[in-house]
Parts: structure tokens; sequence; C-alpha cells
């Protein structure tokens, strides 16, 4: 009996194990009904950037371009504006370096038409599938278009209106700054207590805690954060776990 429970005690660490370690070593498939998303503060391309060497590629400023890490050339990539829910649709381009806060490295022409706050570029990067692809010719959305959009047979993709009010969008960007880190979900507790526990051995991030969302769902997270430095620093202390999708998510 004793033998019995020493062996399922041992293979219940390996599992917890596992399931932590696939979080930062392993890039996980990107399946057809599980389209990668990431949220997190873009970076706005310019030639500064490139000759200071904070990214290693050019972007032309009219092109719709982006810079993703977690996405491989030539994917069609919807770009949200989380601030006012402005959407367009962008292309992955080559491999480029670029600091690992950021979630992407946007073109100017992209930064314009979604109406991105240089001061707070929060973004939402979501990878389209096949399936679900389709071809926006202009950043704005006009009334055929938004019939078409209608009739596709589209379930994981919505595009919003680019055509909202300046004031609906200058209340939402007012709204204080206030950010968690989110690093990982689990489906149970104690899986999360490990990663805990990992955080505090092998890194110098403080308070990272945990927050269930739902039955089956504990999130292990940073934060909240009041202002940008401080997001940041948490942001790259926790990168030493080379976790694989690590997103920065506002509170309301």
């Amino acid at each position: 009996m004793f033998y019995k429970k020493l062996l399922f005690l041992f293979y219940f660490i390996l599992l917890q194990n596992c399931t932590i370690e696939n979080l930062t070593k392993n890039k996980p498939p990107l399946f057809l009904d599980d389209p990668f998303i990431n949220k997190g503060f873009a970076l706005i391309y310019n030639n500064d950037l490139y000759e200071k060497k904070i990214i290693s590629k050019k972007i032309d400023e009219h092109s719709l371009i982006v810079f993703q890490k977690n996405l491989k050339k030539n994917i069609k990539v919807k770009i949200t504006n989380i601030i006012n829910n402005k959407s367009i649709i962008a292309t992955v381009g080559n491999d480029a370096d670029y600091p690992l806060f950021n979630s992407a490295v946007l073109s100017i022409r992209i930064a314009d038409a979604i109406d991105l706050n240089k001061n707070e570029p929060y973004i939402e990067v979501l990878e389209i599938l096949e399936d679900s692809f389709f071809v926006a010719k202009k950043a704005k959305i006009f009334e055929e278009e938004k019939m078409v959009a209608i009739k596709a047979p589209v379930s994981s993709i919505s595009i919003s209106d680019l055509n909202q009010t300046q004031s609906n969008t200058k209340n939402k960007i007012n709204k204080k700054f206030s950010y968690d880190i989110k690093i990982a979900d689990f489906y149970f507790n104690d899986t999360a207590l490990l990663l805990i526990n990992r955080i505090n051995n092998e890194t110098i991030a403080k308070g990272a805690k945990i927050k269930k969302i739902r039955e089956n769902k504990y999130r292990v997270y940073l934060g909240p954060f009041s202002n940008i430095n401080a997001l940041q620093k948490s942001f790259n202390d926790i990168n030493i776990l080379e976790f694989e999708n690590i997103e920065i998510i506002k509170n309301d």
C-alpha cells in the first residue's frame, strides 16, 4: 500500500512538472480551431529604432506588415486597438528581433489606421486561420463590406466598425492605467501553486498571485501595475523562464 501511494505521488509530481515545463520550452502547435492570440503593447516602427538596433529589420511605413515572434511569415493577423476596438488586417513579415516586452511591431500605417495611442499602444494580435480568412482591402469597413462580413461563415473573427465617434474613443483612452501580466492559466490550483513556487525560486519577480477565473481555471499573474515602467520591468523579470505566450491584460 505504501509503495502504491509513493508511486502515485511520484507520477503526480512528474505530471505537474511536465505541464509547467511545456509552458516554457515547447511551442504549442497552432491547431485549426485554436488560433494564436496575444494582448500586449505594440512597438510602432520608425527608422530611429532600426538605426539604434532596437529592431533588427526595417518595415515600410506604408505597408501592412507586422513583426510577431510567435507566428510565421505571411500569416494573416487581425490587429485590434483594444482601447477603441478599431481593427485592421495585416500580414506577418520576416523574423525580426525586437524587445520581448512588445507583443508586435507595427508599421506607422497600421498604427494610424486604428488610431493607436502612442502613450498606451495596447493591442490584440489574433491569427486568422485559413477557414476564416478574408481580405480587407481598406482599413475602414463600408456598408457593403459589412454585409459580406455578416454573410461569411467566420465564427472566430469579428470586425468592429472603424467609424466610431471620437467622444467614445476619448472616454476609453482616459481610463486609469492599470494592467496585469497573465503568465498562465491552469485547470488545478495545485499546479498554479507549483508555478508560483518556481517564479519565487528562479526569478526576481515579486508578488505573483493566483486568481480563480471560474471553475477549473486558475490564473497565475503579476499586478496590478499603475505605470508602464513597472509593468515592463516585471515583464522582463519573468521572461527568464521563457514562457511562450505571456499576455498583458487591462483591468476594467
